[in-house]
């Protein structure tokens, strides 16, 4: 894969206040990266870095080999970019604005039409074209926004939140446009959205405080939950104080969660030591106190919980 985006030690002031502070990282061709972080934490204002949109305080940006504070039009031309928001001119319909956008980055004729129809099929924006876009909802929005980053086929989409207000259907469209685009293209989606990174995402980089506080992928970060590994059990409640006993005393097991559950039942999790694998043990265990449970299965981790510990002040 080759190198498409090269951070090294980026860094932005806005007077006293430093809203991003060294960040260094190297996107790949084939990368889908998530750029994860709460609201304030500086995943915006480096995309805007990367885009040529604001200058780093300190640090570089590289682009395709084009460093965007000197070549800034170079590095812009392999850039599709949807930022939080867009688009912005709401009175004009989606039609005129992918062909304004088409003739801004250079196309005409036949080929500027050739282009705004290829991102229409694949954004299905027809029954809207002819709309002005303020009377859209969100996620037609969104996939306007989306459209217009894709007309030149660049090298490296930079999407925003680019499945925020889409129902089931139309964000399984565009993460199933994500992977297709992803084979020959360097993609990085700032969202706060978790789950997008399980679905979509092959990497994973979290960032707090404006520094990046975790690097790797979504298998790595999600086994940094306490539960990855963890074991649910449902069982009669007059069976939970028996089985709670039972599984606290196996090895590699650090503790065991009780509650409530339905209809006089209970739910148990076994919580695993520095996620190592207790299932074989877990069910060994009850099977043979002759414990009755209505369910047993394992637990991968929960990305929320990790991301709360890695974004803590």
């Amino acid at each position: 894969m080759n190198e498409m985006i090269l951070l090294s030690g980026l860094t932005k002031r806005f007077g006293p206040v430093t809203a991003v502070e060294d960040v260094s990282l190297s996107i790949k061709r084939g990368e889908v990266l998530g750029f994860l972080g709460p609201n304030g934490a500086g995943k915006s204002t480096t995309m805007r870095m990367v885009t040529g949109f604001v200058a780093p305080s300190e640090g570089t940006v590289t682009v395709c080999g084009f460093d965007v504070s000197r070549d800034p039009l170079e590095a812009q031309k392999r850039i599709g970019y949807m930022p939080e928001g867009a688009p912005l001119y709401g009175d004009i319909t989606p039609l005129a604005f992918l062909r304004f956008i088409a003739g801004i980055r250079g196309f005409r004729g036949q080929e500027r039409d050739r282009r705004v129809d290829a991102a229409i099929d694949k954004l299905e924006l027809k029954e809207v074209l002819h709309r002005p876009i303020e009377t859209l909802s969100k996620g037609y929005k969104r996939r306007t926004g989306l459209a217009q980053s894709l007309l030149h086929d660049p090298d490296i989409l930079i999407l925003d939140e680019p499945t925020d207000g889409l129902d089931p259907n139309q964000k399984h469209q565009v993460r199933e446009l994500i992977r297709n685009m992803s084979t020959e293209k360097a993609i990085v989606i700032s969202t706060h959205i978790l789950e997008e990174v399980g679905a979509v995402c092959t990497r994973a980089v979290v960032i707090a405080r404006g520094r990046v506080v975790f690097d790797g992928t979504p298998v790595e970060l999600q086994q940094r939950s306490a539960r990855h590994n963890a074991v649910a059990l449902t069982l009669k409640g007059d069976q939970a104080a028996k089985a709670r006993s039972e599984i606290e005393g196996l090895a590699n097991v650090s503790r065991v969660e009780v509650s409530d559950g339905p209809n006089g039942s209970a739910r148990l999790i076994a919580i695993p030591e520095e996620g190592r694998p207790i299932l074989q043990a877990v069910g060994d265990t009850v099977r043979q106190s002759g414990i009755a449970v209505e369910s047993l299965h394992l637990m991968e981790g929960q990305l929320d919980e990790v991301f709360r510990h890695l974004t803590a002040a």
